[in-house]
């Protein structure tokens, strides 16, 4: 019992690792060759982690192996154009300047359902508001609406917003930030100094974040 419990520890982190190394992207954006892949890396961990009698480098190699894989596919992939359209296929445009392409749509097994289905995650109700839709090689459709449907920018007036930078977090939990407090020039003094300002001390917020414009929002951790 313990021997499996520390296989399926040791095959966890494992597991982890090389999926960290492998990158940072959301399961609905992995290209094909990164889902089968991870696929593969599933099933190898399971093997060795439920059956003490299969040794347990039995699943950690070819993991490993997987990983090389996928790194050399991915410098393939970084190196050749024409590569990177074999493994990773191309893009598929289902509506051209407002007509859906029925040739697209049945070639990518793609029904009408589907497509008002992907427009409507992308808060598109109607077919009429859509110039362009792609269907992306992650599997993901990307819309662009008609200029008239558009949702209006400042730059449509033009209006040029003032600079806003990103808000930086200088509390979480209780816990200072040291490195964002360096990051904008403060100390830890000054932000005592904001915080007391909101009645409770650094350790008792539960966030404290500044914005680009210098406005602070803090929030009491509940008791």
């Amino acid at each position: 019992m313990l021997i499996t419990f520390f296989r399926s520890i040791l095959l966890y982190i494992i597991v982890l690792v090389v999926m960290r190394l492998m990158g940072k992207r959301e399961i609905g954006q992995l290209q094909p060759f990164e889902l089968a892949i991870s696929i593969m890396i599933a099933d190898l961990a399971s093997i060795p982690m439920t059956d003490t009698g299969v040794p347990i480098t039995n699943g950690i190699i070819p993991i490993l192996g997987l990983l090389v894989m996928h790194l050399i596919i991915s410098i393939i992939n970084m190196k050749s154009i024409n590569a990177r359209g074999i493994i990773c296929g191309k893009p598929t445009i289902l509506v051209y300047r407002g007509k859906i392409d029925e040739k697209a749509l049945k070639k990518e097994r793609f029904t009408i359902n589907e497509l008002e289905e992907r427009l409507r995650g992308n808060n598109i109700f109607n077919l009429g508001d859509v110039e362009y839709a792609i269907l992306e090689t992650s599997g993901q459709v990307t819309v662009i609406q008609k200029p008239e449907k558009r949702t209006t920018i400042p730059e449509d007036f033009n209006i040029t917003p003032e600079y806003e930078g990103i808000p930086y977090d200088l509390i979480v939990d209780g816990k200072i930030m040291h490195k964002n407090l360096e990051a904008i020039g403060k100390d830890e003094q000054w932000l005592k100094k904001q915080v007391e300002k909101f009645k409770i001390k650094p350790e008792e917020a539960l966030v404290v974040t500044i914005d680009g414009k210098d406005q602070i929002f803090c929030q009491k951790k509940e008791k």
